[in-house]
């Protein structure tokens, strides 16, 4: 196949979590037993690289390093689509 059948701009590279709803609940385990909780996480707004970065409704940003995270919970708020 070539690369001009492929069509890139329909592709949704985008958090598989934002099939589940609009906002979720992450809480994140870090090495050396630390544990984060957030709350209103918008999945349409998760971008991964060396940091992943998110946005949440209150309006702030959160960069997590993810050399240093073990595992992410992920709760579904009320608004699943």
């Amino acid at each position: 196949m070539k690369i001009d059948h492929l069509n890139y701009k329909n592709m949704d590279l985008k958090s598989s979590l934002s099939n589940y709803g609009d906002t979720v609940t992450q809480i994140i385990h870090f090495k050396g037993g630390e544990k984060r909780t957030f709350h209103g996480v918008l999945t349409k707004s998760l971008k991964q690289g060396q940091f992943t970065k998110m946005q949440c409704k209150n309006g702030s940003v959160l960069m997590i390093n993810d050399k240093n995270v073990l595992c992410i919970e992920v709760f579904y708020e009320k608004n699943k689509k």
